[in-house]
């Protein structure tokens, strides 16, 4: 048997928080937390903007999906760097508001990509996170005889959620949820120890 990929390890927060700081008068607040789809991502960010402040960039993260606002401030300076101190930190599922409330001192375009940036890694730094596991969908088929000892096993592996059964003339087909660096070998376990009854097929 081949060894399984190495797969980098993705988090996402395991709550929300705050981080504050000032950088030439300005105060610049960061508030991140986890989302787990863009409806509560776009219901993040308006609960954690303030109408009073003079800006409110965010960003956030879902799988391929993301979205960032500079809020006037100048194109690429709040929330593009937002959003890189989120990858940077190989997280996923996150949302981050870095609310400006300006001091009078004008920073320029570097300056407001590291404050806006800044505030949000540091932030992010200082959070505690949860790993994600990356899984991938089989449907799984097997024979009366084998579904014991096929829910047996998979039961047995780590990271492995069956989501659905339905039972059908010949057997039963399982709906599972599969880490994605271990699913082809788990597919061979369920093959090999049934004889090769069972067929695993993947969604894509």
């Amino acid at each position: 048997m081949s060894a399984l990929p190495t797969v980098k390890p993705v988090f996402t927060l395991q709550a929300t928080a705050t981080f504050d700081q000032e950088i030439k008068k300005s105060r610049f607040r960061a508030t991140a937390g986890p989302i787990a789809n863009e409806q509560a991502a776009r219901a993040f960010v308006a609960a954690h903007s303030d109408a009073a402040a003079n800006h409110n960039c965010f960003a956030w993260r879902i799988g391929q999906v993301y979205r960032f606002s500079d809020d006037g401030e100048p194109s690429g300076t709040g929330g593009k760097p937002i959003l890189q101190a989120i990858d940077g930190q190989a997280l996923d599922g996150v949302a981050v508001v870095v609310t400006r409330w300006f001091g009078g001192i004008l920073l320029g375009s570097g300056g407001l990509v590291r404050a806006y940036g800044g505030t949000a890694a540091a932030c992010l730094r200082a959070m505690d996170r949860i790993e994600l596991v990356a899984r991938v969908t089989a449907r799984v088929a097997c024979v009366f005889t084998d579904l014991a000892l096929v829910r047996a096993r998979l039961a047995a592996a780590p990271g492995v959620r069956i989501d659905e059964e339905t039972f059908v003339e010949t057997g039963a087909e399982l709906l599972v949820a599969l880490p994605e660096a271990g699913a082809e070998a788990i597919a061979r376990m369920l093959i090999d120890i049934t004889a090769g009854r069972t067929r695993v097929g993947f969604d894509t």
